[in-house]
């Protein structure tokens, strides 16, 4: 099953569409959060039971709002990539 996150990106151009990533996780006294390496851009927060385990994505959108950048990517787990 693949799962999609937004990242904050504090710059332009840092991340295109179609870009293969690697996030990095981090651990807060009760939550997790994840860094697209090498610290290109910062997801939320997320409780441990929202843990994600795939660690390889690919971006699927680059957006500029009022409050910055945003970078979305999709993470498939390894036995659905296999398929």
């Amino acid at each position: 099953m693949a799962r999609e996150m937004v990242f904050k990106m504090e710059r332009p151009g840092l991340l295109k569409e179609g870009d293969h990533v690697t996030v990095t996780e981090g651990v807060l006294p009760s939550n997790y959060y994840y860094t697209i390496d090498p610290s290109l851009a910062m997801s939320g927060n997320f409780p441990f039971r929202e843990r994600m385990l795939e660690r390889k994505g690919v971006v699927t959108k680059v957006e500029e709002n009022a409050r910055g950048f945003y970078v979305t990517a999709v993470f498939s787990s390894e036995d659905e990539s296999k398929a």
